[in-house]
């Protein structure tokens, strides 16, 4: 979730309705990267564009940041910042899984879900905004659980990083989260916001990365960290 990123309070609008709604296979049934029951509902869309007051923004805000160069020269830059960042320092988490399951290839999570910004279905990780009080790595067993309806163990949580410096002072965390499964384990249900729209999807690892090629082809559009981390472990196999 990343527009109040993980527990938005943001609207997300998108065309298939939370999995808690749904009738869900066995995880041991699948053999493909599972897509939840489609239902109809009206397709989000954007109806209008306009410049933001700094007097209505909730979640965000400009800063015009004065630095001098390397060459001593004065300089100005334009930037996005966070309205909610926390003690914590961090803004963010996106969540990596891991499912282990006795019969099943190692498989991971990813989610699809409409954002407005970019006016597309986004293919992502797990993810959400770091509550005040809470660490980054009780944020993300929040935010799986919430977003995907699982429980797991926090394996690795990264140094604080950032994805776009350029434009903004937004910084997050990559957690990992092993999820083990036993033989006949149901599918949880999500925790949804209202107005979270979210579709969860199951994808054995060595899938993932021809997966998301799919997804692009299709004209969703793919979360930069999500392609990174796959095409990482696809080169590694491939290319090394």
């Amino acid at each position: 979730m990343y527009l109040r990123l993980p527990s938005l309070p943001i609207v997300r609008a998108f065309s298939f309705i939370p999995t808690r709604f749904s009738t869900l296979r066995p995880f041991h049934n699948c053999h493909h990267p599972r897509r939840e029951p489609r239902y109809r509902m009206p397709a989000p869309k954007v109806t209008s564009i306009d410049a933001l007051p700094a007097s209505e923004a909730k979640w965000i805000e400009f800063q015009k940041i004065s630095w001098t160069d390397q060459a001593g020269k004065p300089r100005i830059w334009e930037s996005a910042s966070r309205k909610t960042r926390g003690k914590s320092g961090v803004d963010a988490v996106a969540i990596s899984t891991v499912i282990r399951h006795p019969s099943r290839p190692p498989s991971t999570i990813i989610i699809l879900q409409y954002r407005p910004p970019a006016d597309a279905v986004c293919v992502e990780f797990p993810a959400g905004l770091v509550d005040e009080s809470e660490t980054p790595s009780d944020a993300s067993l929040r935010e799986l659980h919430e977003e995907t309806g699982y429980k797991g163990k926090l394996k690795y949580v990264s140094p604080t990083i950032v994805s776009d410096p350029g434009m903004s002072t937004a910084n997050m965390q990559l957690a990992t989260v092993e999820v083990v499964l036993g033989e006949g384990d149901k599918e949880p249900e999500q925790v949804l916001d209202d107005g979270e729209y979210i579709e969860r999807v199951i994808v054995p690892l060595e899938e993932l990365y021809e997966s998301l090629l799919k997804y692009s082809a299709e004209g969703k559009l793919v979360d930069a960290r999500l392609f990174h981390w796959a095409a990482g472990f696809h080169f590694a196999k491939t290319m090394l």
